[in-house]
């Protein structure tokens, strides 16, 4: 490990989800400029807007500070989900990006239905990982050869951690800082977040909740 900070890149598209891209930064950015860089990426450089509930445009905007095209490689790609995965989904653009940074990120994350966009993308294939529990089947009716595991927290398989809907972000972000700098790093980031982190990667107290809002996006 290098003492340059971590180049952190949280990616942007019309009608993410806030708090899947902004908690996870939030607990970078903890960690103060010597150690985390974060930048915004969207597909071009108009401000990007995020959801509001099933509302793709009505969100605050989000200015990038770099494109697809001008982004440098980054050491975490974070990938937000939101009801904008569908259209998402579609964009070959987005997933083509996804696809070249995860081949030399250290750290490949998603939150929520973020894991979709990173299985459309290829960069899952083999491996394990969740999504959010209230809208699951639309991870696992991805063709995609993934192994979908509904009851975690988040799920860590190599360099990839996905996490499961929303709030999961924050304590999937906390392993990947412990993953990456360690633990003890992780304890003074979430003590200065006054964030209580959940630990336990394997139990997700929403599962029992599963599949609750699948029709919305089937």
């Amino acid at each position: 490990m290098t003492d340059a900070p971590l180049t952190v890149g949280g990616l942007v598209y019309p009608g993410f989800e806030m708090l899947d891209l902004f908690g996870p930064l939030e607990m970078f950015s903890m960690l103060g400029p010597e150690r985390a860089r974060i930048l915004i990426i969207g597909e071009g450089s108009a401000a990007v807007p995020s959801a509001m509930a099933m509302d793709l445009t009505s969100g605050p905007k989000v200015q990038p500070d770099c494109t697809f095209d001008s982004a440098p490689g980054v050491d975490v790609l974070l990938v937000p989900g939101g009801f904008g995965t569908l259209p998402a989904l579609e964009n070959d653009a987005l997933l083509n990006f996804i696809q070249r940074q995860a081949e030399t990120a250290r750290i490949v994350a998603s939150v929520c239905t973020g894991s979709v966009l990173l299985a459309r993308a290829g960069v899952l294939n083999g491996r394990r990982a969740t999504s959010n529990k209230q809208l699951f089947a639309r991870a696992t009716a991805e063709q995609a050869p993934v192994t979908w595991v509904e009851n975690a927290r988040w799920v860590e398989d190599s360099k990839f951690f996905t996490s499961s809907g929303v709030s999961a972000g924050m304590d999937m972000a906390l392993a990947v800082i412990a993953h990456l700098l360690g633990e003890e790093a992780a304890e003074r980031t979430a003590t200065a977040a006054e964030y209580t982190w959940h630990r336990d990667a394997n139990s997700d107290p929403f599962v029992s909740h599963l599949n609750e809002l699948a029709d919305l996006v089937s």
